[in-house]
């Protein structure tokens, strides 16, 4: 089997984009092990995820948008995907619209291309309730400790869509994400796994961030990561509205007025090349 597909990147966080509105005569998703195979970097296209663009289910939206982590699992949503989901739908000609009102597993969002390339997307009202995250705890505390390995971390849980760990960290540079950041995606308090993310405070205005994506590993970037650390720090009385986010990949900038509002991120958007690939046929489980 022959698709066609898009490799685009927002700072780095790379993607394979599949058209699957029917409109240009193709409507493949993939499955579990198609997504996987198509995201190794090695036999495959390589990406951190596959993005597939559907038509919507719902009246009030333009597009249906769904995301395949990896390792082939799917997720609720991706904040440097959303970006490049509205630049692929422009360049395919599926819209004309400059923003789009896109369903995502996580609700609505709404990215909007701006004239200077950029991208914004309403990333919608950050949650904190445990079990919106969800996250198993026995009080609301704002930061609370995980412990694991015989450490702990004093982190932030938020679910922008999809589940967030943020913690404050020193240095970035010397974080140990590629230690602890698999222990705390798979942290039993996490029913659903979690996004690890590692903040660093520049001012109040400006932080530096790695994450740990679940299920894709550390990324050069991760969009949600970056609504969540931003989040987190204004709450935690740490940094003040609108913020820099560097990451590995690039900057983004996150706006968020506070409780009950929604989380606006800029960032760009590219599309790399696009090209045809042939599947093979794979056994359903390949993990």
């Amino acid at each position: 089997m022959k698709i066609r597909f898009t490799k685009m990147h927002g700072l780095g966080n790379d993607f394979v984009v599949l058209d699957a509105t029917g409109t240009h005569g193709q409507n493949f998703v993939p499955t579990a092990a198609q997504a996987k195979w198509l995201a190794d970097r090695h036999f495959g296209i390589g990406c951190d995820q596959i993005l597939v663009v559907e038509r919507p289910t719902r009246e009030d939206a333009d597009f249906r948008y769904r995301i395949f982590n990896a390792d082939g699992g799917e997720v609720e949503q991706c904040g440097n995907g959303a970006r490049c989901f509205v630049r692929f739908v422009h360049e395919q000609g599926l819209t004309g619209k400059r923003e789009i009102r896109v369903e995502t597993m996580a609700g609505l969002i709404t990215p909007r291309l701006e004239d200077n390339g950029l991208v914004t997307v309403d990333m919608g009202v950050p949650r904190f309730a445990p079990a919106d995250i969800p996250f198993l705890t026995e009080t609301d505390d704002l930061v609370q400790t995980l412990e694991f390995a015989g450490r702990s971390a004093a982190i932030t849980a938020i679910s922008m869509g999809n589940p967030h760990a943020v913690q404050v960290v020193d240095n970035v540079d010397i974080a140990p994400v590629g230690r602890d950041g698999p222990l705390i995606e798979a942290h039993p308090r996490f029913p659903k796994r979690v996004n690890a993310g590692f903040m660093e405070i520049v001012d109040r205005h400006d932080i530096r961030l790695r994450v740990f994506e679940r299920g894709a590993g550390e990324t050069l970037a991760c969009g949600t990561g970056a609504c969540a650390a931003v989040v987190a720090g204004i709450r935690r009385g740490l940094l003040d509205s609108p913020v820099r986010v560097a990451t590995r990949g690039g900057e983004l900038r996150v706006a968020w007025d506070g409780m009950a509002r929604p989380v606006l991120m800029t960032g760009p958007a590219v599309t790399v090349f696009t090209g045809e690939i042939a599947i093979p046929e794979l056994p359903e489980d390949i993990t």
